[in-house]
């Protein structure tokens, strides 16, 4: 009787909690190829992919990407409960079938309508956590995304509170006792043998010239994410504020001592609504391994530095960015980016640098645009001394024909066909043969469901 009761009541809660919808498929792909003109060296595909999150991406991806998403949604009562899966997959594209990159990308549930606030979501699992991304760049300038779980969109007034934990784990470098190596008179000794292991083997037996050194080992380190945000903060007409502070934290194991210290980034972003469009600004601060992240284009969340070589460092970052109609048959994408830092790195170098990109596109109609993209990053790197040690810069200048399923900037399917100039703006030799530029044509297709 036991077992027929559960049975029943497994069924009666499969009637009462109905599905919502149909599942729902959703998703993002790019794929393309491209040659470029000097077959340049770095290259397996003949495509090219220099520095896109600085001068730009159009014209400038030299992989396939995709994300396979599938949720469904539950209702009993007043609850919604959504399951959400998403695979993800990258490939170079150098042939009709080659071995790809999977990864579970997501994989969540998310709870409306449990809490007393009715409004709020709780989760769990492995998610994309609120990413703050510049599409023109691929540049995801703040993004904590991972496995953990929290509370989102309470609220606090008429603003909305969320709070998450995420791990974040990493590695470190720790000494593991000391070995002997033979010393450069030994090593000398060595290199005058007539060649045999015999002559070599009798060097190092008879050999008193040996040091002893540092053995290392690497060793897991516990990491986690707490990340707080508050949004929907009113300024002025259009415009909203919204903060979120995210701190890295080491968690000890027995026996254990951290290299890395914790660090902070904290970020504020205007959001500014126009008839035309809209622009937001972004100004972000780091600590330690945040500092290195917020100084370069390196996104700002996980993938945390645990060896103790940032453990001094600051960085902080300026962005605007947005897009605008500039007429009836012109609308345009921009990005421009104050980037730097002191003490990055083990070599305690300070760093500088600032982007331009500009995506203007031309309509001829519902589905045909001409689309144009230029691009320049530049900067230096500078010693405790205040003298550069390494100036560096790219500059990319894109045309593109495209067809795309409506006239938005933000229309996809696109199909395009591109031709780009890229240069290295340092380095003579950046592409072989001598050239410190390229140029590369090619088709690509990008899609998002």
């Amino acid at each position: 009787m036991r077992k027929v009761s559960l049975i029943a009541a497994a069924v009666a809660t499969a009637v009462t909690a109905t599905s919502a919808f149909a599942v729902d498929f959703n998703g993002y792909m790019r794929a393309g190829t491209g040659i470029s003109a000097s077959n340049y060296d770095n290259s397996d595909t003949g495509d090219l992919a220099i520095n896109k999150n600085g001068i730009g991406r159009l014209g400038n991806e030299n992989d396939n990407y995709s994300e396979f998403g599938f949720s469904e949604e539950l209702k009993t009562g007043e609850q919604t409960w959504r399951v959400e899966s998403m695979i993800a997959s990258g490939a170079p594209g150098e042939s009709g079938w080659e071995d790809s990159d999977f990864n579970v990308a997501q994989f969540a549930v998310k709870a409306k309508g449990v809490l007393a606030d009715k409004e709020a979501t709780l989760w769990a699992g492995k998610t994309y956590y609120q990413r703050k991304d510049i599409h023109i760049t691929d540049f995801y300038f703040l993004n904590t995304s991972g496995t953990g779980g929290g509370i989102e969109n309470l609220s606090v007034g008429d603003q909305k509170l969320s709070l998450a934990l995420i791990q974040d784990n990493g590695s470190q470098k720790v000494a593991d006792g000391q070995k002997a190596v033979l010393t450069d008179a030994a090593n000398t000794d060595i290199k005058a043998c007539d060649g045999s292991p015999s002559c070599e083997l009798d060097v190092i037996n008879n050999s008193s010239n040996y040091k002893d050194v540092l053995n290392e080992k690497s060793e897991d380190v516990n990491g986690y994410i707490a990340d707080i945000r508050l949004a929907d903060i009113d300024l002025w007409s259009d415009a909203k504020l919204e903060l979120a502070a995210a701190y890295n934290f080491g968690v000890e194991k027995a026996d254990q001592d951290l290299q890395g210290d914790d660090g902070l980034l904290v970020t504020g972003i205007i959001h500014q609504g126009m008839d035309n469009g809209f622009n937001q600004t972004i100004l972000q601060y780091g600590t330690n391994g945040y500092g290195v992240q917020a100084a370069n284009f390196w996104g700002a969340g996980t993938y945390y530095d645990r060896s103790g070589d940032q453990n001094e460092a600051t960085g902080y970052r300026l962005i605007n960015w947005g897009v605008m109609n500039l007429g009836e048959s012109w609308e345009m994408g921009h990005q421009l980016a104050y980037l730097a830092g002191s003490d990055i790195g083990a070599s305690t170098l300070d760093i500088e640098q600032f982007s331009v990109v500009a995506r203007p596109m031309y309509k001829w109609n519902n589905t045909m645009r001409t689309v144009f993209e230029a691009g320049y990053n530049a900067g230096e790197k500078i010693n405790d001394d205040g003298n550069a040690v390494e100036d560096f810069g790219n500059s990319k200048l894109t045309i593109a024909q495209a067809w795309a399923m409506g006239d938005s900037f933000w229309a996809r399917p696109e199909i395009r066909v591109y031709g780009s100039y890229i240069s290295d703006l340092e380095n003579d030799d950046a592409f072989g043969s001598g050239e410190d530029n390229e140029l590369v044509a090619g088709v690509q297709v990008e899609a998002w469901w």
